[in-house]
């Protein structure tokens, strides 16, 4: 099995892309991330055509998660048990589906902004709402796959330089540790391969030509159980999809599975 995960930073401007990416590649499932569209207006035909079938939650211009799979969807869920969304409004970050063997969910988690805004601490709630429900898929015993745009670093070699992020978001103390707690209740951190370089970044900002200077962070994350851990036989950062013309400022994460089922 080919599970990948990528945030295409809006899905319609980058649809070209994604579909030259799915007939190349061939991916079994795929997770999306900040689809930007409502569901009415997804493009389930394009996709349909090339054998995916899809789930998503969206709600328009902002956030927004897809699952596409040629495995397969069953038992899909929206949203996470305990996440009181933000100003009272629970956002479109997370879908789960059964994908063939494996329980997958495609995640965006909140941005957090800075240390000390609102938005932070919503962060928090958020990836604890999270833990809980990592938790509860992972007492199911089903083969779980939790991937998808986390906005946390988790260590300090997964950025750039440690230094320009000095009181920023995503390498505090706090969602690294909360980062730290989903791999406690038995959650691997798969680290891709680089294509270049000697880090597998994932997203690099559009200024200031970043991508090419290689000042990337390591940000779009795969968390899977021991079962997928066993069968892991290869990952990898898919970087030049972040070369080109229109692309998302996140590069795909492709993870191969053998055995299951």
């Amino acid at each position: 099995m080919l599970l990948a995960t990528w945030n295409v930073n809006s899905i319609i401007p980058r649809m070209p892309r994604l579909l030259e990416w799915l007939e190349r590649v061939r991916p079994d499932v795929v997770c999306l991330q900040e689809t930007k569209i409502a569901d009415e207006k997804l493009p389930r035909l394009e996709l349909s055509g090339l054998g995916y079938e899809v789930v998503a939650a969206g709600e328009g211009a902002w956030n927004g998660v897809a699952i596409i799979s040629r495995a397969g969807i069953e038992h899909v869920t929206t949203g996470l048990a305990g996440d009181e969304g933000w100003e009272s409004r629970v956002e479109a970050r997370a879908i789960g589906a059964t994908c063939g063997p494996v329980r997958v969910w495609s995640l965006y988690i909140p941005n957090g902004r800075e240390p000390g805004h609102a938005h932070y601490q919503y962060k928090l709630r958020w990836l604890a709402a999270l833990h809980g429900v990592a938790a509860a898929e992972l007492q199911r015993g089903e083969p779980l796959a939790m991937c998808g745009d986390f906005n946390v670093a988790p260590a300090d070699e997964d950025v750039w330089d440690p230094a320009a992020f000095v009181n920023s978001t995503h390498v505090t103390p706090p969602e690294r540790e909360a980062l730290a707690k989903l791999r406690e209740l038995g959650l691997h951190d798969v680290m891709p391969r680089p294509l270049k370089y000697d880090h597998p970044f994932t997203y690099w900002d559009y200024r200031a030509g970043n991508f090419h200077k290689n000042m990337g962070m390591r940000i779009d994350l795969v968390y899977v159980s021991a079962a997928l851990q066993a069968a892991l036989r290869d990952a990898y950062v898919d970087r030049d999809m972040r070369k080109g013309s229109m692309p998302s400022d996140h590069a795909p994460v492709v993870v191969e599975f053998s055995g299951l089922g």
